[in-house]
Order: C-alpha cells, then structure tokens, then sequence
C-alpha cells in the first residue's frame, strides 16, 4: 500500500496538469493503482464495475462482492477540491441512495472523501466517515485510513472508521491533560506483554519470575535459578550463544566465575546494566 500510494504522489508531482484536466488519466494511473492495492481486481468486473446505471446517471464505478455493491466510487479530475465542494459529494450520494448503496467514495486521485449515504435526521456533511488528503498529511495516517477501502475491510467501513475518530479524540485528549506522547505510545506498544522492569530501574529487591532481552518485543530466556544472580546467568548464556571466538570463550570464563561468586544483588544489577551498555541489548526481569 505503501508503495501505491507513493507512486502516485510521484506520478501527481510529474504530471499534475495532465491530471488536472484529464480524468480519465486519474481513473487509470492514480485511482486504479491505489484500489488495486486495496485488495480490487481493476480490471475484473465482477469485482469492479465501470459506468453503473442509476435513476440519476452514471456512477463512475460499483465495488461488489459477490454479486452486492457495497459502494459506489466517483472520480474527478484533480483540479477539482471534493473535500470542499459540495456538488460531487450531493451527486455521488444520490447515485447512493437511488440503489440503496450505503457507501460512497468520491476522489481526485490525491484528496479522497468517503461517506454514509444515508442515515436519517443528518445532513450529507454529517455522513462523512473520513477523508484523507494524500499532499497534505503524514504518509502513515493516509494509509490507515485508506485501509478501510480495502476489500477485506469494506463492509466494516462504518464501525472501523468509528473506532478509529474514536482512537484518536480519546489520544487527543490524553495529551491535552498533560500524557506525554511517548508514554502513551509505549503504554499501546506493551499491551499483552508482560510486565518486564527495565534493568535501569532495578533497585535489587526483586524476585525475577522471569527475565527478557528485547528483540523485537520480549523475548524470554531460560531462568534457572529465581533470582537476580540468576537472571545474570541468563543473560551470560544469551550472550555466549550468539557470541563466536574469543568473545565466546571470555563470555564463558565470565560466567564461570560469577557461578561460583556471592553477588550482592545491588552488584548483579550494576553488571547488568553494565552489560546493557557494553552489548547493547536491552534486559529486563517480569517481577
């Protein structure tokens, strides 16, 4: 998806006159390359139906899945603004409601609006659900969005796009009340992992269930003995595994000797830390 949606930004900064007056140009280099990321077969009409009829005209295209359309998407030229205009968005929902088509999507190929056709007691400008602007933000937030279009997640479109206005008032607010941005993106990266002490913040109390390096996330390590001296030992014979030559053969010697020492917890979370630094690995011990 990535790599579509990048494509097209390129295509729009060496073409952008061509796409602003031609739109048939952006159905097939800017649209039809983004939905066939999405998951759409372009090019197959059971899939992907060109020219719809409706009682009020054309629909540009009908998404179907198996033999239902589950939406109706409109093209423009790029000239045209179909975040601000009101005209194309109130065609492509009579096209909508004249099938009882409950989505529409209507594009230029760069700005993109995607509505609820109709809901009773709203206006068209309430149906909304999203829209994303392909010059104007963040390349990761532009794909998320436009993940909802996918053909996996369509007919989830109503309630993915709740949750994810939902997701992001609720992490609006937290920053407003002062939440650091860092901590709250930590707080949704450890969810369901365990509740690991970083060595940094080990006072030399503690009785390890069990002890981690992260590679990727947590990964555990075969912990003999529970304790912090134990979790040391661990740690040496991480290090030894991956370790070759004389590395391995120090890391070894290393381990023997600390196996036979009395080690003042306070110490074994020195030299953990101390490995932290040398190796650059990253310990922490589930209490």
């Amino acid at each position: 998806m990535e790599r579509a949606v990048l494509n097209v930004m390129s295509r729009i900064g060496m073409h952008r006159t061509l796409y602003e007056k031609n739109e048939e140009a952006v159905k097939q280099h800017l649209i039809g390359e983004i939905m066939s990321a999405l998951g759409w077969d372009w090019n197959n009409p059971e899939e992907v139906r060109p020219e719809e009829r409706t009682e009020d005209g054309r629909a540009d295209y009908a998404l179907l899945i198996n033999g239902e359309i589950v939406a109706f998407l409109e093209a423009k030229n790029l000239s045209v603004n179909v975040i601000k205009r009101d005209e194309p968005l109130r065609q492509l929902a009579r096209y909508c409601f004249s099938r009882g088509v409950r989505y529409g999507i209507l594009t230029n190929g760069a700005k993109w609006v995607v509505v609820k056709a109709f809901a009773e007691g709203t206006s068209l400008r309430d149906r909304i659900l999203f829209t994303v602007d392909l010059e104007e933000e963040p390349l990761e937030r532009a794909i998320i969005k436009l993940s909802l279009l996918s053909k996996e997640n369509i007919r989830k479109l109503e309630r993915l796009a709740t949750l994810l206005t939902a997701f992001e008032m609720t992490y609006k607010s937290l920053l407003n009340e002062g939440f650091e941005e860092e901590a709250l993106l930590n707080y949704l990266r450890t969810r369901g992992q365990p509740s690991v002490v970083p060595a940094a913040k080990l006072s030399g109390v503690e009785v390890p269930k069990a002890v981690y390096v992260y590679e990727d996330g947590w990964k555990p390590l075969p912990l003999g003995d529970r304790s912090l001296k134990g979790a040391l030992l661990a740690v040496l014979d991480y290090l030894e595994g991956r370790s070759s030559g004389e590395k391995r053969e120090e890391v070894r010697k290393a381990k023997k000797l600390l196996s036979k020492m009395e080690l003042p917890p306070e110490k074994v979370v020195i030299l953990l830390r101390e490995i932290e630094k040398d190796e650059g690995l990253r310990i922490g011990v589930e209490v």
